[in-house]
């Protein structure tokens, strides 16, 4: 049965034919989409500030270094989608500092390599939005995004559902990423 069909369920005038596809809601993107976890317009306190100085479990940190850390994406593309983050609140690359630069670099490389062990990932997206124009969710501060991916990742479900599929939660999977972290040489 379909809205239109049934008095009880809301007619859909005006949004095109049912498609009788059943719905795998996501409501934690709700969070992000009302912009919950972006700088507080009151306090200007940044969630990349606030992040590093909580627990590694609580702020899904993976590894902490001198001038940067690894995080889990609290809404990520892909499983094991993580940000590499200057401590230091900076928001253009130019920016940082030489040491800064060297450990963001560091840290990208060791990100992907802890991915591999942990998930044998078939390739990766790397990059920095630089400004809300350029795609930043939070542009006052610096991130380095890692994304992994496999063969096949962007399957049918953003096509008819709009959803992504992660097959673990943030914990387990920061958990996982920060054993393969440390077992690095």
């Amino acid at each position: 049965m379909t809205p239109g069909d049934d008095p009880d369920l809301p007619a859909q005038d005006g949004v095109g034919e049912p498609d009788h596809w059943q719905r795998l809601w996501t409501p934690h993107r709700m969070a992000y989409i009302k912009g919950e976890n972006k700088p507080d317009e009151d306090t200007g306190e940044c969630p990349f500030c606030r992040i590093h100085r909580v627990g590694d479990a609580e702020g899904l940190v993976v590894a902490r270094g001198i001038t940067v850390y690894a995080v889990l994406n609290l809404y990520p593309y892909n499983p094991g989608h993580l940000m590499v983050v200057p401590y230091r609140h900076v928001a253009d690359y130019p920016e940082l500092t030489g040491e800064e630069t060297v450990e963001l670099a560091t840290f990208t490389q060791r990100a992907m390599l802890a991915a591999r062990r942990a998930a044998d990932p078939h390739g990766f997206n790397i990059g920095i939005n630089q400004g809300a124009v350029g795609g930043a969710g939070i542009a006052a501060h610096l991130h380095q995004h890692v994304v992994p991916r496999w063969g096949g990742d962007a399957n049918f479900m953003p096509v008819v559902a709009g959803t992504k599929v992660l097959p673990q939660l943030l914990g387990e999977t920061r958990a996982m990423l920060a054993q393969a972290w440390g077992e690095l040489p």
